[in-house]
């Protein structure tokens, strides 16, 4: 990303770096423009500590891509969300170097790097159906730099499947919890471990799961303390989360 005003000045003050190129970058500064649909918020790594990330949805093939291209000189990894294959494809068309996560459904300029953080997030899954969810979560935060161990199909239809893993969720640094239908697991496992829990609603279920209201309400509602919840389908919302409690507590120890 652009240098912080402290260090263009400085690299103009030691010859490093001439008066138009930092100019150029002052101008960016603050924000980039990109035709009329766009403007980069290259701060946003500086306030929040994570680059911004594109929303794929509703963008075209050609929009992405311009993105993309305008934003990896500045950073390790830029990430698209919600990008079909279909889509992939197209802007790979236009744009070499990416990588593509079909499951997750996610677009990246980098590949996913070993953890740079000590201790694993759980990702917990209740049922197949929930995967592209959790695993939209699971690799934001291996893109991140976080590690992630996966248990997937462990809803609370067959809780021996969870109990069988619970000693593992309990070495986790946080779990985060995705389940539809009526979205009980995260109770459960908030009830088994001593863990903080972040619990994600998916829209999967029949119709009075209401595209996932019953169970974000589930989780809103829960007895068992240490939850926290966040919208539906929302497992990029979810790692976010994560990554900025694990990273905060890293830089205070």
């Amino acid at each position: 990303m652009p240098d912080s005003l402290r260090q263009i000045l400085a690299a103009v003050a030691q010859g490093q770096l001439s008066v138009e190129t930092a100019y150029r970058q002052l101008q960016h500064l603050s924000y980039e423009p990109i035709g009329d649909f766009a403007r980069i918020d290259h701060q946003r790594q500086q306030r929040t500590g994570f680059p911004e990330v594109i929303w794929g949805h509703g963008k075209t093939p050609q929009q992405i891509a311009e993105i993309l291209q305008r934003m990896r000189p500045h950073y390790p990894c830029v990430m698209a969300t919600r990008i079909s294959s279909e889509v992939f494809e197209a802007v790979r068309s236009r744009l070499g170097g990416l990588h593509y996560f079909e499951k997750a459904r996610i677009c990246s300029t980098a590949p996913i790097l070993p953890p740079q953080f000590p201790l694993p997030v759980g990702l917990v899954c209740a049922g197949t159906a929930d995967l592209p969810v959790a695993e939209e979560a699971a690799v934001t935060l291996q893109l991140s730099g976080f590690g992630v161990e996966r248990f997937w199909d462990v809803g609370v239809a067959g809780i021996h499947r969870l109990l069988s893993v619970r000693d593992r969720l309990e070495e986790m640094a946080m779990l985060i919890v995705v389940a539809g239908m009526e979205g009980a697991l995260p109770s459960v496992v908030a009830g088994l471990v001593s863990v903080p829990v972040i619990a994600v609603p998916t829209s999967i279920g029949y119709g009075a799961n209401f595209g996932g209201l019953a169970a974000l309400l589930t989780m809103l509602n829960s007895c068992a303390p240490g939850i926290g919840v966040v919208n539906i389908d929302n497992g990029f919302g979810a790692a976010m989360l994560a990554a900025k409690i694990l990273r905060s507590l890293s830089q205070r120890l």
